[in-house]
């Protein structure tokens, strides 16, 4: 069993007196003021609940090198009660990392100090919060990575507000957290006892949150958040206790020390109506520095890479399903390079994470059916320098949205990968297809959606995945397609391949995935019948690839788009955009999912949608009868 006694700091100043923290507290409640007054807007009564959790910590616990925050031994802390962020950012005031002219730039345009914080102004910040009930599930991919990957002793803590724990997504990290054993996480739990609109669900019932984590496994220390002994104590019994993880459950007063804000309601979100006096009130404008504890020498133990990467190779025409081409490649991938991990909802045998998990256990993760948790840890490893690849259903990964919204603005860089899209699923009916999937990745800031036909297509594009930006998102299917192309075959981001066309073309099609081969097959039918149409395999639809589409438009006059999705958000409006900045816009007809399916074989669900080949050979025949009309 790994040991995760404590390394005594590098360096630091001396431990301060109580009556010295509780002066850092006080300025810490100042500052807080001060930073929202000057920007009329933010969280103040919530930051001062706070504040004295918060000094305690970056005082006697917290081991962090400011000037180095890519240091591989720091701990890791994240304010999940984002909103709090006056207190974060008054905490870096104390600790010399920020001016105090740059703390009263808080909420201003361009400043650093955004209203909840992101890592994309600050290294000193992890993720991004606000959107409440992320901080702990993250907090926990923190925490697996530190146990199970990394073997260093760094601590993850995670600072909560007491309204969150409504979100069942911190159960989910609770629960994950305790099956773990990570007792190298310790979550703060701010009792203050009113929410935005009133009083929380069980106020100051400690014992409400007490038993929900006892009864997944944590340690847990209630206290008065407000005594700098108690608080000292229980962050040092966190820091000892083997085999759980450690919930100190504080209870608070929101507004603490300003008697005009203390525990009262109406002011969630305002600054204070008169700052200048609540700032006499809490001792007036003063500064105390303090010097947070460096984290013993430490080295980063996962590699990038280890190895050349060998893709699977197929046969032509060999029937293979993309979802075992992906989970073959993974495994490759993850052979290359020691950097790649590998998360599943409990479905790897379905999306073929099992492959990946045989081959390379240390660096698995089952994340059970929980679908938030599940990428939240891949944000969380991503923060630690891994490269995620996080797995299950296409359709379940829209429990998780927010947390995918939220990645996004973290920066993180994170893979997705959707298994069992669309119709083309077959029996098992609507409530297994991912039919919205493509539309809501696509809607993410700056993601990348890539969606393969074939073994090969697979393969390249997963490796492609892992040295991309932002969201990734990879949709594969259930069943056998035939392999189309070549193992030397290359597939840009960005990029499409045509795969029928002359220069007697009278229309494009333009399809991806199962679609891709309905569509060859349609044209083979027109073919017959003295028609030629073009076919484009669209297998990225974000970044789309505008110039053959528009060369295909100016060449064909029309182009007909055939997804496995619902006609919002998908194929079809991936196409229509790439003439969204002007010059002729081509004649376009949508072949989608438009009904509400039931259970039946793959085939009969491809065509009762209208987009099998028979449906796309009708399409085209229409279209082509339509122009030689006019």
């Amino acid at each position: 069993m790994y040991g995760w006694n404590r390394t005594p700091p590098l360096q630091g100043g001396p431990a301060m007196t109580n009556s010295e923290t509780a002066s850092l507290a006080r300025q810490l409640r100042v500052d807080s003021v001060r930073a929202a007054d000057a920007a009329g807007s933010g969280h103040p009564t919530s930051s001062l609940s706070a504040a004295d959790l918060m000094a305690v910590l970056i005082e006697r616990h917290l081991h962090y090198d400011f000037d180095r925050p890519d240091h591989p031994g720091n701990d890791r802390f994240i304010l999940s009660k984002g909103h709090a962020s006056p207190l974060l950012y008054s905490a870096y005031k104390a600790a010399g990392a920020v001016t105090d002219d740059e703390l009263l730039t808080f909420r201003a345009q361009d400043s650093r100090l955004e209203g909840h914080p992101t890592p994309r102004r600050l290294p000193w910040v992890e993720v991004a919060t606000g959107s409440l009930g992320q901080g702990l599930p993250v907090g926990v991919g923190m925490a697996l990575s530190g146990k199970r990957l990394e073997r260093i002793p760094y601590r993850v803590w995670v600072v909560c507000g007491d309204s969150e724990l409504a979100e069942g997504s911190v159960w989910e990290a609770a629960e994950h957290a305790g099956y773990e054993h990570l007792d190298n996480l310790t979550v703060v739990v701010d009792v203050n006892r009113l929410g935005q609109r009133g009083p929380t669900r069980h106020e100051w019932d400690l014992d409400a949150y007490a038993r929900r984590f006892a009864a997944f496994g944590w340690h847990v220390i209630e206290i008065d958040g407000h005594d700098i002994d108690a608080i000292d104590r229980a962050f040092q019994e966190a820091g000892s206790t083997a085999r759980q993880p450690t919930a100190v459950i504080a209870r608070t007063v929101k507004g603490k020390g300003v008697s005009a804000a203390e525990d009262r309601e109406g002011l969630h979100g305002k600054p204070l109506p008169d700052a200048e006096t609540a700032i006499e009130e809490l001792g007036g404008v003063h500064e105390v520095r303090v010097e947070v504890h460096k984290p013993a020498a430490a080295r980063t133990t996962h590699a990038t890479r280890s190895g050349h990467l060998e893709l699977p190779r197929h046969e032509l025409g060999e029937s293979v399903a993309t979802r075992d081409a992906f989970g073959q490649a993974l495994t490759a991938l993850g052979t290359a390079r020691g950097d790649v991990v590998a998360l599943d909802g409990e479905v790897g045998d379905s999306t073929r994470t099992e492959y990946f998990a045989k081959e390379h256990p240390e660096r698995y993760f089952e994340c059970y059916i929980a679908e938030q948790q599940l990428v939240a840890s891949a944000v969380g490893l991503a923060a630690r320098g891994w490269v995620p690849y996080a797995s299950t259903f296409a359709a379940f990964l829209s429990r998780a949205h927010d947390f995918v919204r939220m990645a996004a603005v973290s920066g993180s860089g994170i893979n997705l990968v959707g298994s069992h899209a669309g119709v083309a699923i077959g029996q098992d009916g609507p409530s297994q297809m991912g039919l919205e999937d493509l539309a809501m990745f696509r809607a993410v800031h700056g993601s990348t959606v890539l969606y393969p036909c074939d073994a090969h297509q697979t393969g390249r594009l997963v490796a492609q995945m892992a040295d991309l930006d932002g969201i990734r998102y990879l949709r594969t299917s259930r069943g056998d397609m035939p392999v189309i192309y070549g193992p030397g075959e290359e597939f840009p981001v960005g990029g499409s391949k045509v795969l029928r066309s002359s220069d007697t073309d009278r229309l494009t099609v333009v399809a991806a995935g199962v679609t891709v081969h309905e569509a060859l097959t349609a044209a083979e039918f027109l073919d017959e019948e003295g028609i030629q149409v073009r076919v484009i395999d669209l297998y990225s639809v974000k970044p789309v690839d505008r110039a053959t589409l528009r060369e295909a438009a100016e060449r064909t006059g029309c182009l007909l788009t055939v997804e496995d999705h619902r006609p919002e958000g998908g194929i079809g409006d991936a196409v229509a955009e790439a003439f969204s900045d002007g010059g002729p816009v081509p004649r376009m007809v949508r072949l989608a999912v438009r009904t509400m399916p039931g259970s039946a074989s793959p085939a009969e669900q491809l065509h009762a949608a209208g987009i099998d080949a028979e449906s796309i050979a009708a399409a085209a025949r229409l279209l082509v009868e339509q122009a030689v009309v006019r």
